[in-house]
């Protein structure tokens, strides 16, 4: 372990440290959140741990280390008494950046590709959501699991879908999917759900939660609810404010899509959250010509009053 910063929620402090990484400021926000900078080596990959007991942490975010500094906002504080912070240097490759939720077997880490694919990595497993031919895989490992929700072509390319898979790969989509996007090779590697039903796939397990509005029409794709390590993970894909995912219980991560016509609106977007209240919230899929309008004001209806933390993040 190199070089501690240690920080509690209201009053921060850090253990002056020689070598790096070392954390130069830890600063409250007015809404609540800290910001966090790190003085790390340039070129290593570095991880920030968190706790409210110094007996007990747990990894918050592995951070590339393309720079000399590191920057990270905490969004997770307004709803804690205390956090503490810590830092370490990584050694070696093998691993992903980006957040980390903690289960009761090991880690899954999350990072944001483009638009409406993302990557999630857990027990040397890796996980594709709805890869399109626009999102960056150089450097990514092939696909242990590929999720596709629907047949459009910013969530489906059958392109990228071969480039991701190797012979272990396995592939979930809806039937629709199945039916008419699928080569037979890629066939013979899928799993088909219809709206409602739910598979085990490599010790995790995948339900397929009904994805539907105007421009989609009903049973054409899904949403998803993956259970890992007794952790609930929700990926909306391309839906509408539905009740199937309002009646959503126990979500411990969510990707709600927001961009009208396709999906829903900031407004929707966030009434649903508050709803179905999952611990924390990655709102995706919004409009690339006004990102920061849509972001600050979906998470401004989400507020602080329901417990959802929101996570914005870098999708374009």
């Amino acid at each position: 372990m190199l070089a501690l910063g240690i920080g509690a929620v209201g009053s921060f402090a850090w253990l002056a440290a020689q070598d790096l990484p070392r954390f130069t400021a830890i600063q409250p926000l007015t809404n609540k959140e800290v910001a966090l900078s790190l003085s790390v080596s340039n070129g290593l990959a570095h991880r920030i741990d968190v706790s409210t007991n110094p007996a007990a942490w747990m990894p918050l975010v592995t951070l590339p280390g393309a720079m000399n500094s590191l920057r990270h906002t905490d969004s997770a504080t307004p709803y804690l008494p205390q956090r503490l912070y810590r830092a370490e240097q990584l050694s070696g490759t093998n691993f992903l950046t980006g957040d980390h939720l903690v289960t009761t077997n090991g880690n899954v880490v999350f990072r944001p590709l483009y638009h409406a694919s993302f990557v999630m990595s857990w027990n040397g497993r890796t996980i594709y959501n709805d890869p399109d031919s626009t999102a960056n895989y150089q450097g990514l490992p092939k696909a242990d699991l590929i999720l596709i929700s629907h047949d459009h072509g910013d969530h489906f390319d059958s392109g990228t879908i071969n480039t991701l898979t190797n012979a272990g790969t396995q592939i979930v989509v809806p039937h629709y999917v199945y039916n008419n996007n699928l080569t037979p090779a890629q066939r013979a590697i899928a799993i088909a759900l219809t709206n409602g039903v739910s598979t085990n796939v490599m010790d995790l397990t995948v339900e397929a939660i009904p994805a539907y509005n105007n421009n989609h029409p009903r049973g054409r794709g899904n949403s998803y609810v993956l259970t890992i390590g007794g952790k609930r993970i929700f990926t909306s894909g391309d839906t509408g404010d539905v009740a199937e995912m309002r009646a959503l219980r126990d979500i411990d991560v969510a990707f709600v899509a927001m961009n009208l016509p396709f999906t829903m609106s900031t407004t929707n977007a966030a009434s649903a959250v508050r709803e179905f209240r999952p611990k924390v919230v990655y709102p995706y899929h919004y409009s690339p010509s006004t990102p920061t309008a849509d972001l600050n004001d979906f998470k401004r209806r989400v507020g602080q009053d329901v417990g959802v933390e929101v996570r914005l993040r870098k999708w374009y």
